[in-house]
This record gives C-alpha cells, sequence and structure tokens, in this order.
C-alpha cells in the first residue's frame, strides 16, 4: 500500500499524516544502521585481520572507506530526494546498504571488504539524508521538535553500542560466524526499515521537476574528498605535507562549486545546493553549530574510549559498557524535555542550558581521572557522564527543528543533504584534531593521564564555542516562518 502527501503539510495546515510516528521509527532504524556500521569495525578489526590478512592500513580503511564515501555522496543523495522523491530514494539506499551489508559478511579478502565498506557507505549516502526530509513532511509543527529531538539520544545510544554490540558477537562467534555477524546483523534491521519504509513511508510529490546537476555532483564530490581523506588518514600517518596540501586544494574547489552553483541558480537551472539557503540564517548559523559541536562530540568519544583502554586496562566489552551511562542521559533528557515541551517554548536557549550541562559533565570526567588516578572504576565516572549526556540531549533537542525551519519544501533534500554531510565532516575533523592532540602529547612525554585530561579542556573549549554560535540561530523554531509568513 502506498501513502502519499504533498511535501511540506506543516506549512498548509493539512491534517497530519496518520502513520507519522510508524515513519519515525522507520527513519530511526535506518539512522540506527548506519550509526552503528560507522563504529563497529573499531573493535571488530583485530579478528577480521587474523583472518583475511592485510596490512594495518587496510584494516584502517574498513572505517575510513565507509566514513569518506558516505560524506562524499549525502550532498547529492539529499538532492536526489527532491528529483526522485524521498521515499524511493529512501528505498534505494535502504536496499542497497542491506545487500551491502551481506556482502561484506560474505567477504573473503581485505579488498573486497573495504570495497563493499564504500558501497555501503554510498548506499548509506542516499539513505540517510532522506530521513529529516521526510520528517518534515510528515509531522504538524507542534511535533516537530519532538520527532527531530529523538535523533539525540538515537546517536548516542547508537554511537555507545556500536562497540558494545561488536564485542559481543564478535566473542559469541553465532553460528561459526565471528566477526561476520557485525555486518550480518544489518540484514534483519535493513529488512525491517525496508519494508517499513514500503508500507508506512509516505510517496511525497516534489513541488517542480528537476534533473540532477552532474558537473556540481562532481566539484562537490572532489571538494570533500580533498577535505576529508586527507582527514581521515592523517593522524596515522602522523601527517605528511600532502595531507594539509590535500586540505588546501579543497578550498578553490568549493569555491568554484559555490560559483558553478550560484550561476546556475540565476540562470534558472537545478542546482545540486540551493543557494538560498545560506541566506537564511537558521541554516547558515546551524551549520556552523553543528560543525563545531560534532567536532567535539566525535573527538571526546573517540578519546574516552581510547584512554580507558589503553590507560586503565578496560577490555572492549567493559569499555562500552562503561560509557552507557552517557546514553542513558541523554535518553532520560530527551524523554523530560519532549514530556515538558520545551523545546518549543525555550527554543534556542535549551542549547545554551545543554551546552553548560554537557561542559559541566566533561569536566566531572576530568575530576573524577584526576582524583581517582589509574585506578576509576565505571560506577565513579556514571554522575559526570550521565551529566554530560543530559546536556548533549538538551543540545539536540531543539537543534534540527532550528536549523531546518525556514526551508522550503524544494529546499528540504538539499538542507537534508547539506546538514548531514557537515555532520560527518564535524565527526572526522573531531575525530583527526582531538585525536592527534592527545597522541601528539603522549609522544611529546605526557602521561596518558595528563594529555587525556588537557584534551578533556579542548573539549570545554569547543562546547564555549558551540555556546556562543548557538546566538547565532533564532529564538524559535519557527521564527523565519513567521516572519516570512
Amino acid at each position: 500500500m502506498t501513502h502519499t502527501v504533498d511535501t511540506g503539510p506543516s506549512h498548509t495546515g493539512a491534517e497530519p499524516y496518520r502513520w507519522r510516528w510508524v515513519a519515525l521509527f522507520v527513519v530511526l532504524a535506518a539512522e540506527t544502521m548506519d550509526l552503528l556500521d560507522a563504529m563497529i569495525t573499531v573493535i571488530a578489526a583485530p579478528s577480521i585481520q587474523k583472518e583475511l590478512g592485510g596490512s594495518s592500513s587496510m584494516i584502517q580503511w574498513l572505517s575510513a572507506g565507509y566514513t569518506l564515501a558516505m560524506a562524499i555522496g549525502l550532498v547529492t543523495g539529499g538532492r536526489l530526494g527532491d528529483i526522485y522523491g524521498r521515499r524511493r530514494m529512501f528505498v534505494v539506499g535502504a536496499f542497497g546498504f542491506t545487500l551491502f551489508s551481506l556482502l561484506c559478511g560474505l567477504a573473503t579478502s581485505p579488498e573486497m571488504l573495504i570495497g563493499a565498506r564504500v558501497l555501503q557507505g554510498l548506499a548509506g549516502a542516499v539513505m540517510v539524508p532522506q530521513g529529516l526530509g521526510i520528517i518534515k513532511e510528515v509531522f504538524p509543527p507542534r511535533e516537530l521538535a519532538a520527532a527531530f529531538g529523538a535523533f539525540g539520544p538515537v546517536m548516542a545510544l547508537a554511537t555507545v553500542a556500536g562497540p558494545v554490540l561488536a564485542g559481543w558477537l564478535v566473542d559469541g562467534d553465532f553460528f561459526g560466524t565471528g566477526w561476520r555477524m557485525i555486518f550480518l546483523i544489518n540484514l534483519p534491521i535493513g529488512l525491517i526499515a525496508l519494508l517499513g519504509a514500503l508500507r508506512y513511508l509516505p510517496a511525497s510529490k516534489t513541488s517542480h521537476a528537476s534533473r540532477l546537476d552532474l558537473t556540481g555532483t562532481g566539484l562537490i564530490s572532489a571538494a570533500s574528498f580533498l577535505l576529508i581523506f586527507p582527514l581521515v588518514q592523517g593522524r596515522d600517518l602522523d601527517w605528511p605535507a600532502w595531507t594539509f596540501a590535500l586540505m588546501a586544494a579543497s578550498v578553490p574547489v568549493f569555491a568554484l562549486f559555490c560559483a558553478h552553483q550560484s550561476r546556475k541558480e540565476r540562470a534558472g537551472g537545478d542546482p545540486l545546493v540551493v543557494m538560498s539557503l545560506f541566506r537564511k540564517r537558521s541554516f547558515t548559523g546551524g551549520l556552523l553549530t553543528g560543525l563545531v559541536f560534532f567536532s567535539g562530540m566525535v573527538g571526546f568519544s573517540l578519546v574516552f574510549g581510547l584512554y580507558i583502554q589503553i590507560a586503565l586496562g578496560y577490555d572492549p566489552l567493559k569499555a562500552g559498557l562503561a560509557g552507557l551511562p552517557n546514553a542513558v542521559g541523554t535518553l532520560v533528557g530527551f524523554v523530560l524535555v519532549n514530556a515538558s515541551g520545551l523545546a518549543r517554548k525555550v527554543g534556542r536557549r535549551l542549547i545554551h542550558i545543554g551546552a553548560v550541562a554537557m561542559a559541566g559533565g566533561v569536566i566531572g570526567v576530568a575530576l573524577t581521572f584526576s582524583v581517582a588516578g589509574m585506578s576509576v572504576t565505571p560506577w565513579q565516572l556514571t554522575p559526570a557522564l550521565l551529566l554530560t549526556g543530559a546536556g548533549m540531549s538538551l543540545i539536540m533537542a531543539p537543534f534540527f527543528d532550528i536549523v531546518l525551519a525556514g526551508v522550503e519544501p524544494h529546499e528540504s533534500g538539499s538542507a537534508s543533504g547539506t546538514l548531514t554531510a557537515v555532520q560527518q565532516l564535524g565527526g572526522a575533523l573531531g575525530a583527526a584534531a582531538i585525536g592527534t592532540l592527545f597522541f601528539g602529547l603522549v609522544k611529546q612525554g605526557r602521561s596518558l593521564q595528563d594529555a587525556m585530561l588537557l584534551t578533556i579542556w579542548v573539549e570545554v573549549g569547543l562546547l564555549a564555542v558551540t555556546f556562543v554560535t548557538a546566538f547565532l540561530l533564532p529564538r524559535r523554531a519557527r521564527a523565519e516562518q513567521e516572519v516570512a509568513h
């Protein structure tokens, strides 16, 4: 059965889509699948290398290939949703993701596995950006904050659960599959997302016919590769000169892309990225705020996970479980915000409150490490991590709703792809910069504990920047639309 809705019912006052909460579940299932696969190979890498062989660099590309392909394809994937319909492209992406997960599980060589991971990332780039656009289509304004806010706890839970799930699946050796089960577990999840999409996602009508801007696709893909490839590889290669050369080369290519898109838009064509988006305060402010916030969040999570394993001697499963209070705090924070309607009532101030709370939690982690030293237990870290997670939920609960507030229906795919790409860029940037800082301090002779504490203060600084950049956002999610309409 196919459901059809006009794009953007939140602007028309039409009756809300009947299956909108089921549609949200389908979108979140796809988001979970993507986030799990971004994190899950870190724990399983030694087992994969033992069975398939390959150098440490090839094993690193199990994660890097996925991240790079995803980041490069997101803007194009979002635009494809505008052109061919978000439900259709979600189904194509979910099918491809599930199929390539099976290919990963059947891989017989490192090269085959890395190739399948790249294809998996490309499929994810088609699937993931459709979710934000679909949510904006099917939910009325009064429920958008709750719908977008659900992304926060899902992202936190998936990020924490990835290593835990990987450790459990590899150790369990279910049906004799060993590490292969970390990919095969996607088959039932992907099937649920695929069938749910076919049954419950509306077949939205695009506002106008358009064609894919192939020149723009080539330029943005090249620019993204030049920036993200050295970020992914640089830290492990100790930042050779060519990594900085590639990053510098990305700047003129991005500039050329923007110039090409502006010319195409002025000529009445269909650009890959609708440049009018960048004249919207909520969107441009959101991109900058998101870049800083996600850089700090991913960078801190990476270094925290490394520190408790390298310095404190936690095994992978214990390390994953040690981070669970962070996810619990995020979930509890989201439930409280959703139940009270705070995201709508407080708006931008909730991001400020969340940044302060999260900074307090991160400082609490630093104090715990300082006081307890190398004998710190997961229970001792629990209060600070709960506060960190709660602060994270306060930041993310209103974030997507505010950022996408002024986006018109024909801009949704472009906006979703760009916003999701910035999340990926922020994650790659945070992992590279904060990871490099941590290991650089250790190489200079600092103790692991000192390196960790200094890294935490950098995260506090990034949260302070998040606090400041949030002032670029409008006070309320509907502020721009109320002015415009």
